[in-house]
């Protein structure tokens, strides 16, 4: 085979050639401010995953402040982080201090980021991960209160963990974020790997001004959000898709969950049900919404519950999300049609429901985007009532094919995407409460090596001589019994004819396969049951309060 030689690039058309691949490799959306703080360290480190370099806030502009009760400034601690599989910037190190300490950071005016990076292991000397319990304030809201670092990172099972908010600066403002050791234990500590504050653009999130507001469920009337409210990321997946990490967002660092994670909260009927392949040649055309709103890729995959369409009108395609009470919640649905089936408006109406209330009686893609092809969002503000002594209540996602076949073509529903934020309550509150911590994990016993075996054989050899022994007095004593019970083999065998065998099949018959209107009691080995054999016609053969286990 021929290799085909091209030409050499001229010289003169190199800058074009570099301005054409920048524009391309550009982020759709370039924040104002993009500040990354790398705690504890010095100098700038780069990261490889987001493609950014964080800054050291030892002797730099962010330095933090500590602040003892008698106002007389200290210096908090900085710790390296022991060896793991955690290797990246910010997690390698740790600002750590067993008083109170703050960052304080001159930013624009404007909606804003903040993300907060944990690494909870043990820092030595002096820091062990049990002691991490402490509070963030900042801007005046509380992003976590009595926060346990380590039970959530175990709860989670996972080595980091990464807190996002938004809040507004107001003009001339700076943010200050404060972190303060609970007083709820001897020795805590409070700790933070990294922050990131980057600028996202006005009323991504918020309700502008010319808006009405976004629909309120279960009520009439519409929810605004104002810039004096803060949230809290909770849920953001990129449903039927891959993962999409920072540096695949669309210039804000955003990280999308995959398919995967998405498993974890469909209920069991819908997890089985249809994952639509990307679309990669589809062309989106953003006319409703910014292009920043998304990855492109959010809108090219999604989940539907496929072609069956009978089936699909007797069941719901739903989401539970485990959610902190007694908060309002944003949810943003994002969709796209990109089947090309998929055309005109009714070809696919459906229904959505936000915990367990309609929300939506006749969902339209087509009609709320223009065309396929043409991405959109929906939001949707729910509060979410406290359940029976639960940390956790469940905020339920469902969409349901439209049941009346004259309204829509295809009988079925389609998700792309999904963001859920927790909103600040009216004393500026975000934090929920922490975990119950996971139950122990089982400990598993080494196989023995070879050198163990080896200084074992005596041992061994000890305790099967003993063995033997015991097994000699055994015999002794089973032939003393058997004379015995020669004496008396006549009365025996009286006996043994009053007495019956029962088969298993028969235990299980007589309480009715062990139903639970025949127990009686509970027992040493379980569940007492009444029960009878042959109608209960021979009491002899009757095996009311036969203990058995189940």
């Amino acid at each position: 085979m021929k290799k085909l030689l091209l030409p050499p690039l001229p010289l003169y058309l190199l800058p074009l050639f570099l301005q054409i691949a920048t524009l391309l490799s550009a982020p759709i959306y370039t924040p104002v401010e993009d500040i990354t703080i790398n705690c504890g360290s010095y100098g700038t480190s780069p990261n490889i995953y987001d493609n950014r370099n964080w800054t050291g806030d030892i002797n730099s502009k962010f330095s933090p402040f500590e602040l003892h009760q008698d106002n007389t400034n200290t210096s908090s601690q900085v710790r390296e982080a022991p060896p793991s599989s955690v290797s990246q910037v910010p997690y390698t190190t740790a600002r750590l201090s067993l008083s109170e300490f703050s960052y304080k950071v001159p930013l624009s005016t404007g909606q804003k980021f903040i993300r907060l990076h944990f690494h909870p292991v043990s820092y030595d000397p002096g820091f062990d991960r049990s002691k991490t319990l402490f509070s963030v304030q900042a801007g005046g809201f509380t992003l976590l209160h009595d926060f346990n670092a380590s039970v959530t990172a175990d709860a989670s099972e996972t080595e980091t963990l990464i807190r996002e908010f938004c809040l507004n600066i107001d003009e001339g403002q700076s943010l200050t974020i404060t972190f303060t050791p609970s007083r709820a234990i001897p020795d805590a500590y409070a700790f933070v790997n990294g922050i990131e504050i980057v600028s996202m653009p006005t009323n991504l999130y918020y309700t502008a001004s010319e808006s009405h507001g976004v629909d309120y469920v279960g009520n009439e009337v519409n929810y605004r959000i104002e810039n004096i409210t803060a949230m809290e990321m909770v849920y953001r997946i990129n449903v039927g898709g891959s993962a999409l990490s920072f540096d695949q967002d669309t210039g804000m660092y955003r990280n999308w969950d995959s398919v995967v994670d998405e498993q974890k909260y469909l209920d069991d009927l819908s997890s089985r049900w249809t994952v639509l392949p990307q679309n990669v040649s589809l062309q989106l055309n953003f006319v409703k919404i910014p292009e920043y709103s998304a990855p492109q890729v959010v809108y090219q995959t999604g989940r539907s519950m496929g072609s069956n369409h009978t089936r699909n009108k007797s069941y719901k395609l739903t989401w539970e999300f485990p959610v902190d009470p007694m908060f309002l919640y944003l949810l943003r649905l994002h969709f796209c049609e990109f089947e090309p089936e998929i055309m005109d408006t009714g070809d696919r109406s459906f229904l959505i429901y936000v915990d367990n209330q309609l929300a939506e009686p006749q969902a339209d893609i087509i009609m709320w985007s223009g065309g396929n092809g043409r991405p959109i969002y929906r939001d949707y503000v729910v509060f979410m009532p406290a359940g029976a002594d639960q940390k956790k209540v469940k905020l339920f996602l469902a969409l349901q094919a439209n049941p009346r076949d004259w309204m829509t073509k295809y009988n079925d529903v389609l998700l792309n995407g999904l963001e859920l934020f927790k909103l600040s309550d009216t004393n500026g509150n975000l934090a929920g409460p922490n975990p119950d911590p996971p139950p122990p994990k089982p400990v598993q016993l080494k196989t023995p090596s070879k050198q163990s075996k080896k200084k074992s054989t005596p041992m061994l050899a000890t305790v099967a001589g003993a063995v033997s022994a015991i097994l000699v007095l055994f015999c002794v004593l089973g032939f003393l019994v058997f004379r015995r019970r020669r004496r008396s083999k006549d009365t025996f065998d009286v006996l043994s004819g009053l007495c019956r065998e029962f088969s298993l099949s028969e235990i299980k018959a007589a309480p009715k396969n062990f139903n639970q209107d025949f127990i009686i009691g509970v027992g040493g080995f379980g569940h007492a049951y009444k029960g009878s054999i042959d109608q209960g016609t021979n009491p002899s053969r009757n095996i009311a309060g036969q203990e058995i286990r189940i």
